[in-house]
């Protein structure tokens, strides 16, 4: 893959993320099981009020304010686009932990930060999306303190994805970047990680997927009224998705998965 796909991606996976009708679709936590598994995450990394955590790919903050609010924890969050770090920084002040957190502009690939100053490093449903893993594993181990932890929970596959589902709607959609869990172990092995911790979460993917189905419907409605603007999002292979996705997720293809491990 080039530089200049590889930046493709990262736009479009920023420009999806941004959507209305993507936010009407997941949620805003964007990922299956919500700040339930998030909370999930922050438990088996052990993080408290003394850790300082960096949240790759942070969205519009959802996960880094909840962290932040309920472990205490100090919260720096990084995410390809101006306008999700707007909502962060907005979001966190809303919920008063606006002196818990900093939310700036960056690339995973590129982290714009020193080495070895955060305690944890979490990436949720990101992982997957990103066109150079090894890359970005190799940042967010340079950025851990050593016995720091790193967490993430992200789609997982049992092997190659059928041809009609690989697109550049399922790689923003956090499939066909996927790999599998000993896949994603193994490449952060190769950067000092060890102790891994695995928990299957496939159960939260199916309810978030079938949630999605049924939004879709009322999505449409109101397109077809005018009153939701689809922005990147195409409604009919967004369906086709949908339904892909149950029969991969039923049949074992996919999974959703929650990996930590330690900075060795």
């Amino acid at each position: 893959m080039d530089k200049t796909e590889d930046r493709q991606i990262k736009v479009c996976c920023a420009t999806f993320y941004e959507s209305d009708a993507i936010r009407m679709l997941i949620g805003e936590s964007f990922h299956p099981g919500g700040l339930a598994l998030t909370h999930r995450l922050g438990e088996v990394m052990g993080l408290n009020a003394e850790c300082s955590v960096l949240d790759v790919a942070c969205g519009r903050g959802t996960s880094a304010v909840y962290l932040a609010r309920k472990f205490g924890c100090t919260i720096n969050g990084i995410d390809y686009s101006k306008e999700n770090i707007a909502a962060a920084q907005a979001h966190a002040a809303e919920k008063g932990v606006a002196g818990l957190t900093m939310f700036k502009q960056g690339d995973a690939e590129r982290l714009p930060f020193d080495d070895t100053i955060f305690d944890a490093v979490v990436t949720e449903c990101s992982f997957c999306t990103f066109p150079n893993k090894e890359l970005a594993a190799g940042e967010m181990a340079r950025v851990s303190r050593i016995g720091g932890s790193i967490g993430l929970t992200d789609m997982t596959i049992s092997g190659s994805l059928p041809e009609d589902i690989q697109s550049m709607l399922t790689w923003v959609a956090c499939i066909t970047g996927a790999g599998t869990s000993q896949e994603y172990v193994s490449i952060l092995e190769k950067y000092g990680f060890v102790d891994f911790t695995i928990e299957d979460h496939s159960d939260k993917l199916i309810n978030m997927v079938n949630g999605v189905r049924k939004k879709l419907f009322g999505i449409d409605m109101m397109a077809g009224l005018g009153k939701l603007d689809l922005g990147v999002l195409d409604l009919d292979e967004g369906k086709r998705l949908a339904q892909r996705s149950v029969e991969l997720i039923e049949s074992g293809e996919v999974g959703y998965t929650l990996i930590t491990g330690i900075r060795g």
